[in-house]
């Protein structure tokens, strides 16, 4: 997801905290079933045990270890479809503007 995808995703958690607690729920099944390295699965245990406003801030933040976070997130899906697309469709539209 690009940044933009987990800004609304950080905006979407501060409307609706048990976004967390799916999360939560994927990064076990991720740590049990070995499908995310699990440096990674830890990393975001680790961030899903703080509140909800600072897991919000993580998912906006710009640095490196956050971007590097963000390549396995467990937020897929909090963003219904039409949300999602309306958000890659700025960006593009952003992007192709000289």
């Amino acid at each position: 997801m690009s940044l933009e995808l987990h800004r609304a995703v950080a905006e979407r958690l501060l409307e609706d905290p048990a976004l967390v607690e799916r999360a939560r729920e994927r990064v076990a099944g991720w740590l049990r079933d070995g499908s995310i390295a699990r440096p990674y699965a830890e990393a975001w245990q680790a961030v899903l045990a703080g509140p909800v406003e600072d897991i919000a801030r993580f998912l906006g933040d710009p640095g490196e270890k956050a971007r590097r976070m963000r390549q396995a997130s467990p937020f897929a899906g909090a963003l219904d479809p039409r949300t999602r697309w309306s958000i890659w469709r700025r960006v593009r539209e952003g992007a192709a503007r000289p």
